[in-house]
C-alpha cells in the first residue's frame, strides 16, 4: 500500500533542485524554534527517483549516480512513485562516526549510505513550502522501514549549545542547527545555521588545504 503525504499542490519539475546551504556561525543559536542536527562529514547529495529511475546529483548538480549503489538500491525500494531527497553521503566507521578518506579515496564506493536529512518532493507533491518540522516528520515516516542504504537524520531539540559540545566530543564535523517553521529555499539560508567543530578532521583539511 502506497503512503501519501499532504503537502502543497505545487508539483517539483523533474531534474536538479539546488540544494540549501547553511550559514556559517560560531555558535548555534538557541530558543524553542530552533532544532539540531549532526553534520557528518561526507558529501552532500540529492536523490531523485521517479518510478525505477533514481538520479544521484552532487550539490552542484554532477550526477554521481554510478558512484553509489547502495543509494540507489536503497531509493528504488521505498514505496513511493516519486521523491526526493536531500542528505549526505559518509562511509562510517565502527562506532558510527564518518571517514571521509574512505569517501574521497573512491575505493568503497559501494559501502556509501545516505544520512537523509529532508524532503523536497513526494509522489509528485512540491513539499518545500512545508514546515521543516513536517517535512522531517514524513522523512521519518518514509524511512521507517528503510534499507540499509538510507538512513533517517535525527535531529535534536536540546540546547544547541549541549548538542554541540557533544558532537565535538564523539569527532563529528559539527553540527546544522534549523529553524523547525521554516520552508525549504535553494541557495545559502540564514534558518540554517552550521557550526564546524574547530578539531574535525574536515576542519583540518580546511587548514592544511588539503581538500
Amino acid at each position: 500500500m502506497m503512503w501519501h503525504s499532504h503537502p502543497s499542490k505545487a508539483k517539483v519539475l523533474p531534474g536538479f533542485i539546488e540544494p540549501c546551504l547553511p550559514t556559517p556561525a560560531a555558535r548555534a543559536p538557541t530558543g524553542p524554534n530552533w532544532v539540531h542536527e549532526i553534520k557528518h562529514d561526507g558529501y552532500r547529495l540529492m536523490v531523485r527517483r521517479s518510478g525505477d529511475r533514481v538520479r544521484i546529483y552532487t550539490r552542484r548538480g554532477a550526477d554521481w549516480t554510478h558512484r553509489f549503489p547502495r543509494i540507489v538500491e536503497g531509493t528504488r525500494k521505498l514505496r513511493v512513485s516519486s521523491v526526493l531527497l536531500d542528505g549526505e553521503g559518509v562511509i562510517c566507521d565502527d562506532n558510527g562516526l564518518a571517514i571521509f578518506d574512505r569517501l574521497h579515496s573512491k575505493a568503497d564506493d559501494e559501502s556509501v549510505f545516505l544520512y537523509a536529512f529532508d524532503l523536497l518532493e513526494l509522489n509528485g507533491d512540491d513539499c518545500r513550502r512545508l514546515q521543516l518540522g513536517k517535512r522531517k516528520s514524513q522523512l521519518q515516516h518514509l524511512l521507517a522501514r528503510t534499507t540499509n542504504g538510507i538512513h533517517y537524520n535525527e535531529h535534536l531539540q536540546d540546547e544547541g549549545r549541549i548538542v554541540f559540545e557533544k558532537a565535538c566530543k564523539f569527532g563529528c564535523e559539527g553540527i546544522v542547527a534549523k529553524r523547525i517553521d521554516s520552508p525549504y529555499r535553494s541557495g545559502r539560508s540564514k534558518t540554517w545555521i552550521k557550526v564546524k567543530n574547530p578539531n574535525s578532521p574536515a576542519a583540518l583539511r580546511i587548514e592544511e588545504g588539503t581538500f
